[in-house]
C-alpha cells in the first residue's frame, strides 16, 4: 500500500486529496473561466471581467437550490397541506365525539346512581317492611325488575359506547327531545299571546273601521243630498234634453281635464265582503259624479247685475216686427260690462259670427257650450282655459244689434235650450 501511494502519489495528502482533486477538474471542465467584455459607450473605455470555474459552480447550484426548493415547496401546498387540513378536521371530529361520549358517559353514570338508589330504595321495603300487601309486593317486584332491567340496558348501552363508532344514546336523545319540546312549547305560548293580541287589535280596528264608515257614509248621504237639491230646479230641463241625472252623473265620474280632475275609477268589493263597504263605494262614485256635475253644469248668470230683457223663445223680430224665435236670453248691460265665465271649459271659438257680432263660446264638456254675442272686446283666446267668474269679454252692440245688451246662449250638442233654469240657479 505504502509503496503504491508513494510510486503515484508525492505525499500522503495528495492520496487523500486526489478525489476532490479529481472532481474539481470535472467542474473546471463542466464550468470552465470566461472572460467578458463591457464597454463604456460615452467614455470609449473597455473593461474586461473574468469569471472563475468556482463562480460560475457557485452559481449553478445556488440556481439547482433554488429550482429544488420552490419544487418542494409546490409540492407541499399541492399534496401536504390539503392532508394536513384533513388530518386537523379528523382531530377535531375526534375531539368533538370524545367531548360527546363524556358527556353522555356523565349522563349515564347519573342514571347509574339514580337507578342504584332505586334498587336499594325497593330492596328495604321488600326486607324491612312486614305488613304488605301481596298487591303491594307484587308492585315492588315489578319496580325491581323494571330498574333491573334499565341498570341492564345501562350496561348495553356503554358497552356498545365504546366498541361502535357510530352509536347513538337514547337519554341524549330524549334530553335533545325534552329541550326541543320546551323551546316548541315555550314558543306556542309566545304565539298564543301574539295571537290574543292581534285579536284584540283586530277588534279595535273593526271597531274603528264601522265608525269610519258609518261616518263617512252619513257625510256622503248628506253631501249628496245638498248636490242634489242643487241641480234638482234644472231637472225637467234636462229630461227636455232626453237625458236622465244618473246618465249626467256617470258621464261626469268618465270626464277629465285639467280643471276637473281626473276620471273616477269605481271601487268593486268582493261580494262576499260585508255589503255596508260597497254601498259606501256607491256613494262615493255618486257624490263624486255630483261634485262633478255641479262644477261642469253652466249654472249661474254671465253678469253681476242679472235684468233680463228678452227670453228663449218666439218673439217679436225687433228689426222686422214678425214673430221669430229667439235662441238665447238676452241680458241688459252697458258697452264694458264684464261678462264672466260661468263654469270652467274651453275656449273653442274667439271672433266674428254673422248675425251674433263678436261672440266667444265656451265648451263646458259633456256636450254643454256658452255662448256670448254682440260683446264690445275679447278678453280670452282660442284654446284658453278658463275658470268661474273668468272675465272672457265686454258687453257691446256688434252684430244685428239694436243696442248695448249680452246675448246669452247655452246648448247641448251644438242645440240651443231655453237656459232660464239654468241661470237662476
Amino acid at each position: 500500500m505504502i509503496n503504491f501511494i508513494t510510486r503515484y502519489f508525492t505525499s500522503l495528502w495528495a492520496f487523500i486529496t486526489s478525489p476532490f482533486r479529481a472532481l474539481w477538474r470535472v467542474i473546471c471542465r463542466i464550468f470552465p473561466p470566461r472572460e467578458f467584455t463591457v464597454m463604456d459607450t460615452p467614455r470609449g473605455n473597455v473593461y474586461t471581467f473574468q469569471q472563475s470555474s468556482f463562480w460560475r459552480f457557485t452559481k449553478f447550484c445556488g440556481k439547482i437550490g433554488l429550482i429544488v426548493w420552490a419544487t418542494w415547496s409546490t409540492y407541499v401546498f399541492i399534496y401536504h397541506r390539503p392532508m394536513l387540513q384533513r388530518r386537523t378536521q379528523e382531530l377535531e371530529e375526534t375531539r368533538a365525539l370524545h367531548a360527546r361520549q363524556m358527556t353522555d358517559l356523565q349522563v349515564y353514570l347519573e342514571k347509574y346512581n339514580e337507578l342504584t338508589r332505586n334498587l336499594n330504595v325497593i330492596d328495604d321495603k321488600i326486607l324491612n317492611a312486614e305488613d304488605l300487601t301481596d298487591s303491594q309486593k307484587e308492585e315492588l317486584m315489578n319496580s325491581r325488575l323494571k330498574t333491573w332491567g334499565e341498570l341492564d340496558f345501562l350496561r348495553t348501552r356503554l358497552t356498545e359506547m365504546f366498541t361502535t363508532e357510530d352509536y347513538s344514546p337514547e337519554y341524549t336523545k330524549i334530553s335533545e327531545l325534552s329541550a326541543e319540546f320546551e323551546l316548541t312549547r315555550a314558543e306556542n305560548e309566545s304565539l298564543k299571546k301574539r295571537n290574543s293580541q292581534m285579536m284584540e287589535s283586530m277588534q279595535q280596528i273593526i271597531t274603528a273601521d264601522t265608525q269610519i264608515v258609518d261616518m263617512v257614509s252619513k257625510l256622503a248621504t248628506e253631501n249628496i243630498d245638498a248636490l242634489r237639491d242643487n241641480i234638482k230646479g234644472i231637472t225637467s230641463t234636462i229630461a227636455s234634453l232626453g237625458l236622465t241625472q244618473n246618465k249626467l252623473i256617470n258621464n261626469a265620474n268618465k270626464f277629465s281635464n285639467p280643471l276637473v280632475g281626473a276620471a273616477f275609477s269605481p271601487i268593486e268589493f268582493d261580494k262576499d265582503m260585508d255589503p255596508k263597504y260597497q254601498k259606501l263605494a256607491d256613494d262615493l262614485e255618486l257624490w263624486n259624479g255630483l261634485t262633478k256635475l255641479n262644477t261642469m253644469l253652466p249654472l249661474g248668470a254671465p253678469v253681476e247685475k242679472v235684468r233680463v230683457t228678452s227670453n228663449f223663445g218666439t218673439r217679436e223680430d225687433p228689426f222686422t216686427g214678425e214673430p221669430k224665435r229667439h235662441r238665447g236670453i238676452d241680458f241688459a248691460g252697458t258697452i264694458g260690462t264684464e261678462l264672466m265665465a260661468v263654469a270652467p271649459g274651453r275656449v273653442v271659438s274667439a271672433g266674428e259670427r254673422v248675425g251674433y257680432g263678436t261672440t266667444v263660446e265656451i265648451d263646458h264638456g259633456l256636450g254643454f257650450t256658452t255662448l256670448y254675442a254682440h260683446l264690445s272686446q275679447i278678453l280670452v283666446t282660442r284654446g284658453d282655459w278658463v275658470r268661474p267668474g273668468t272675465v272672457i269679454g265686454l258687453a257691446g252692440s256688434t252684430g244685428r244689434s239694436t243696442g248695448p245688451h249680452l246675448h246669452y246662449e247655452i246648448r247641448y250638442k251644438g242645440v240651443p235650450f231655453d237656459p232660464a233654469k239654468f241661470v237662476k240657479e
